[in-house]
């Protein structure tokens, strides 16, 4: 009788996928060890070790005498996001669930923080394009900068990018080790007197009405200024509205919870499918993750400057410099890394609802951003 089916898989093993098996390890590592978003880099980590054995059964293989056999991760990836993106697009609804805008409400010049936060993401674009990568990818790979997983799956994956898993695997990354990248991104731009400003916080006259009107009227300005960002914005907001409605309760909570866990789980395990080894062992997957980290680092040291700027044109009204870091969309980090670098200046100063402000403003931004990139490239490319 012969085994030698047994060790055939192992003969066949190739280095790029010794790899990924590294790669996944050290997904897991994170997620299971240091806490970075294990919700994601866990499926994530561990479906890049399914993908990568040989004759894999969760991608499709052809067999003789039985023709092809679909596998479960290829099927998801087909059907959940390349057909109709519905899975980042269904996470935005739980996302926007989440988020309570009254802080942002309550002080609405933190709106600018977000629209400035994005900058990393052109930026970003542009430096991409003067390495080589063409229009399309370096439309995909600046979207990193949105610190927005499901923003930079969906835009990659509808441009049609050749490195979507890269992509995918750098943004979720990223946005796990924004406790390590955003305090060094910070203390680049600012003094500890800077961090050390204080803000006084008077949450008023955020009525419900307003709670209620703001996701419609965001969500109708959006449609007309970038018509392709009505998914992306439109799912949020109207997560928000289940949320701040006050008659769905149950939905809201289902959404936050069920809803964002479920999706969170499929989807990570799901962009696996994108990390085959041919696909994600070569170089640019390295100059991609490089950057990524551009687009953080970019993002909150203009966030900071930008309020720098601001708070010489209002002198009595000021801004701690670092809140414009938490204009990027990695809620709620970015906003707990405010909070924590405003004590360590000085442990009396609170920043938290502020940073939570312009945090939300940056969720909003993002996805705008997101739409823009969509809308302009979808049409030059």
């Amino acid at each position: 009788m012969d085994f030698s089916f047994l060790w055939q898989g192992l003969l066949s093993i190739t280095w790029q996928q010794l790899v990924m098996y590294v790669i996944g390890g050290l997904l897991i590592y994170l997620a299971i060890e240091k806490g970075f978003e294990p919700a994601l880099l866990m499926p994530m980590g561990f479906g890049a070790i399914l993908v990568n054995l040989p004759l894999s059964g969760v991608i499709n293989q052809f067999s003789a005498g039985i023709g092809e056999t679909p596998g479960i991760i290829q099927w998801l990836f087909e059907t959940g996001i390349e057909a109709s993106e519905a899975m980042p697009l269904l996470l935005f609804i739980g996302i926007g669930a989440m988020i309570d805008f009254g802080p942002l409400l309550a002080n609405p010049k933190l709106f600018l923080c977000g629209a400035a936060a994005q900058a990393g993401i052109f930026l970003t674009i542009i430096i991409a394009v003067l390495l080589g990568f063409d229009l399309k990818d370096a439309a995909s790979i600046g979207i990193i900068g949105a610190a927005d997983g499901p923003t930079s799956l969906l835009v990659s994956q509808t441009l049609k990018s050749n490195y979507v898993g890269a992509i995918a695997v750098a943004a979720y990354s990223y946005m796990a080790l924004v406790p390590i990248i955003q305090p060094f991104a910070i203390k680049l731009v600012t003094t500890k007197n800077d961090r050390a400003m204080r803000m006084p916080y008077r949450p008023q006259g955020v009525t419900r009405r307003m709670r209620i009107l703001f996701p419609i009227v965001v969500t109708v300005i959006a449609g007309l200024v970038a018509p392709a960002s009505v998914a992306l914005v439109g799912f949020l907001m109207f997560g928000n509205l289940i949320r701040e409605c006050g008659v769905l309760s149950t939905l809201s909570n289902t959404a936050q919870n069920d809803l964002a866990n479920l999706i969170t789980l499929l989807l990570g395990i799901t962009i696996s499918f994108s990390m085959k080894a041919d696909q994600f062992v070569r170089w640019e997957t390295f100059m991609i993750m490089a950057l990524g980290l551009v687009a953080f680092v970019l993002d909150s040291v203009v966030g900071v400057l930008f309020v720098k700027v601001l708070n010489i044109f209002t002198p009595h009204n000021k801004i701690n410099p670092m809140v414009g870091a938490a204009g990027i969309s990695a809620f709620p980090m970015s906003s707990r890394v405010i909070e924590k670098l405003g004590q360590e200046a000085d442990s009396q100063n609170h920043l938290l609802m502020h940073a939570i402000a312009a945090n939300v403003s940056g969720q909003i931004a993002s996805v705008v951003a997101g739409g823009v990139v969509l809308q302009y490239f979808a049409n030059i490319i």
